[in-house]
């Protein structure tokens, strides 16, 4: 299978191939490796990185993207790479 080269301005376009990227909270990761991981898997930058290990912390999951699902499986498998608990949902 081939894989799929994501870029950072990767969107949400309409259709039935849209879901959401869910991260959820764990007690081994520290506050600095969440944002580090969704700044370079998600094209988050750090403000809106820190909020989402931030809203992680404190409600035990956010809703970190929106978009493609095959571009969220991808952003998902590369975050639990790093040893995050992620998961793709549909909207």
């Amino acid at each position: 299978m081939k894989e799929k080269i994501l870029h950072k301005d990767d969107k949400l376009q309409s259709g039935n191939g849209s879901a959401t990227l869910v991260l959820y909270n764990d007690d081994i990761n520290t506050f600095d490796h969440v944002i580090k991981s969704l700044v370079e898997v998600c094209g988050h930058d750090s403000v809106q990185a820190e909020q989402c290990a931030m809203i992680v912390h404190f409600k035990g999951s956010c809703d970190v993207k929106i978009g493609m699902v095959e571009v969220l499986n991808a952003m998902s498998r590369s975050l639990n790479v790093k040893g995050l608990n992620s998961k793709v949902e549909s909207i």
